[in-house]
Parts: structure tokens; sequence; C-alpha cells
């Protein structure tokens, strides 16, 4: 049973580009023929959907006893204080007052995130950094769990 699912999907104006790209470089490919000018746009959608659809497919689930971050699964046990940021916080966690041994689910284009301490000795990350479009949500539904 999931409390929260959240998918940090990419905005549309990704998938947009990903197809003007494709029909440029199909326009470059015109002079060669139609066929030509087909196979480039299939290729430049076929390489960059997948790897736009990938870097949206990111996901937070929260179910009674765990957090999946992406391909991470931590218990709650292990979460300790958490902390809203709004877009200016976040940016700020984002650049100069991030740990380099922090674990970031980083999404550039979310403003705001949730910062979630981690205990226990078996950790060598301070904090979880994760980019969410509801982070009073996903702050709640932790400090339900934990109880």
């Amino acid at each position: 049973m999931h409390l929260y699912d959240e998918r940090l999907s990419v905005p549309a104006l990704w998938w947009f580009l990903v197809v003007l790209a494709g029909c440029l470089f199909g326009g470059l490919l015109l002079p060669f023929g139609p066929v030509a000018a087909a196979f480039g746009v299939l290729l430049v959608g076929g390489v960059f959907g997948p790897l736009v659809h990938r870097y949206g497919s990111a996901r937070i689930v929260v179910t009674p006893g765990t957090l999946v971050v992406g391909d991470r699964v931590i218990p709650i046990d292990d979460l300790g204080r958490t902390e809203i940021l709004d877009a200016g916080e976040a940016f700020e966690w984002r650049t100069y007052k991030a740990n380099a041994y922090a674990l970031l689910l980083l999404r550039a284009y979310v403003p705001t995130a949730l910062r979630v301490e981690l205990r226990g000795p078996h950790h060598t990350a301070p904090y979880l950094y994760l980019s969410t479009r509801r982070p009073m949500n996903l702050a709640t539904i932790l400090a339900f769990t934990r109880r």
C-alpha cells in the first residue's frame, strides 16, 4: 500500500524540444530524400525520447515501513528531522549549502524540496535532499508513518 507516490515527470516543454529537434534534424536530411528525413526524425526521437522519459520517471514512494527514493529503499526508522524547503532555500541547499555526501534526488525543474536527516551508523550520507512538488504532504506522511 502506497501512502505517498509522486513521479517527478519532466515539463511538457522538454517533450516539445525533443519533437522540435527531430523535425529540425529531419529538415537537415530532407535534401537526401523523404526517407532520409523520416529516418532522421525517428533517430532523434528514438535517442532523446527514452532519455527524457527515463530522467522524468524518478519516483518518491512512501509505504508503511519504507521510503523509496528512485532506486534506493530506506527504512522509515532511519529518517530523522524533516525540513520543508521553499524555492529559495531549495536553491541554497542545491548549491553552496550542499554536502558532497548527501543523497540527492535532484530535479532542477521542481522548485521546492524536502530535506530529511538520516540516522544510523550504516548511513554515510548526512541527509536526503528530495525534489518534490508537494513537500508539505510528503513531510506529513513521513511524520505519520514514524508514529
